[in-house]
């Protein structure tokens, strides 16, 4: 299977809503909300500035950024009219912030015009993310700063004891639903050998205990399984009534590690 965040809209408008309020849970966990505090407290912007989001998704990330670089204008770009539809409803309210339905790899705007770029955990579903780098580097002003967050979807897990039957649900959802699970290890060369200058470079454990993150991968990836005849209607079932427990009784446990690069354009 493709990995569907390639083609949002292909995946039914159930999918957008469905992961636009996972992507806004995600954020707002603790941890999440953190780690972007600390990425936007590094840029340097004016009330001219022009700070844009490539892959903004549903603009959870992309809300925070507005609020943070307020009144610094900031543009969320993404591919998806079902995300950007969703996104346009979310960001109601800010008055710097717009969405516009574009390809990170072909974004509509002039070179050198742009004081940030922002990838969140967006690079890890690109069947060719240099493109995407390359285009941040053209529409960034001299000294203009590339932020990429992303998910080393290599170590993500569910396994809280060896053989942990649940844990095969987060295998399936990087399988299904992550084009390239090891993107992190790659992500310094693939940013300096673009131009960039790479100033910060690091990574963050994220536990994972929130049943309403968790439950999109469990419920979809068993569902998944059981519609191609891989297990039957009982696991699948199993496997999210074992979800529930766990969240009933607190043991509940996921573990992600999302990386952070920070790079500079040349003067």
């Amino acid at each position: 299977m493709t990995d569907p965040f390639q083609d949002v809209d292909s995946a039914g408008p159930e999918f957008i809503k469905m992961f636009a309020d996972s992507m806004d849970e995600r954020q707002s966990d603790p941890k999440m909300e953190e780690i972007v505090a600390s990425y936007l407290a590094t840029l340097r912007l004016s009330e001219n500035s022009t700070v844009i989001e490539v892959g903004a998704g549903a603009g959870a990330v992309t809300r925070r950024i507005a609020a943070h670089s307020h009144p610094s204008k900031v543009i969320g770009f993404e591919p998806s009219k079902g995300f950007v539809a969703e996104a346009k409803v979310r960001g109601n309210g800010y008055s710097n912030l717009e969405f516009i339905v574009a390809d990170g790899a072909s974004l509509p705007v002039d070179d050198g015009s742009v004081d940030a770029v922002i990838m969140h955990t967006v690079l890890t579903h690109v069947e060719n993310p240099k493109e995407l780098v390359a285009e941040a580097f053209r529409v960034l002003k001299s000294g203009g700063s590339l932020i990429v967050c992303d998910v080393d979807f290599s170590k993500a897990t569910f396994s809280a004891f060896p053989n942990d039957p649940l844990d095969m649900c987060a295998k399936e959802f990087v399988r299904e639903f992550v084009t390239d699970p090891f993107i992190v290890a790659k992500l310094r060369s693939l940013i300096s050998d673009v131009g960039f200058s790479i100033t910060e470079f690091g990574v963050e454990s994220r536990v994972v205990t929130n049943p309403e993150q968790m439950l999109p991968w469990v419920d979809v990836t068993s569902q998944q399984m059981y519609e191609r005849g891989d297990i039957g209607k009982e696991l699948a079932n199993a496997l999210v009534a074992e979800h529930h427990r766990r969240a009933q009784n607190g043991s509940l446990y996921g573990y992600q590690a999302i990386a952070t690069a920070i790079a500079r354009k040349p003067n």
